[in-house]
């Protein structure tokens, strides 16, 4: 699958509202397309499956592919996060991993990092974002997007 879809962005859509068929500029910040099946504004590649929707976990955890579904035109205006989304801000951690090797605790769990500098690596250790497996799941229960498959990260590049 090679797929890119933005998560910041505005875009003129036609959705259903109150049972009328209306134009409407949705904005997506901190979210990203999830379109069902059969929707035309999929490619034709994807259009029998729904709208691929990629949820990036962060440096040491898993990173998801779903797809987009019914529920989430009726809920959300086929939208649904993008990732799992920060617990703790930049500055907090890096006083958090203080005296850690984050990138040997990632070596260690089979993951290589390259990054720009070890603050930027360490702004972006697990621990400052929440578990996106629950955060997934949250989606995939509500049916607003479906589970296809799970990505463990073999490496990582950080500017």
């Amino acid at each position: 699958l090679i797929y890119d879809v933005a998560h910041n962005i505005a875009k003129i859509e036609e959705h259903d509202l109150k049972g009328k068929k209306i134009k409407l500029c949705v904005h997506r910040k901190g979210a990203t397309r999830a379109f069902p099946p059969f929707h035309p504004d999929i490619p034709e590649k994807y259009r029998k499956i729904g709208q691929p929707v990629l949820i990036p976990g962060d440096m040491g955890r898993c990173s998801y592919c779903l797809v987009g579904t019914e529920k989430a035109m009726e809920e959300t205006f086929g939208s649904t996060c993008h990732g799992a989304g920060r617990v703790m801000s930049r500055t907090k951690a890096k006083k958090e991993a203080r005296g850690r090797d984050i990138q040997q605790e990632l070596r260690e769990k089979g993951i290589i990092v390259k990054a720009e500098s070890r603050g930027t690596l360490v702004e972006e250790m697990s621990e400052a974002y929440k578990d996106v497996s629950e955060v997934v799941e949250v989606m995939h229960q509500t049916d607003i997007s479906r589970k296809v498959v799970r990505m463990r990260p073999l490496g990582v590049i950080k500017g």
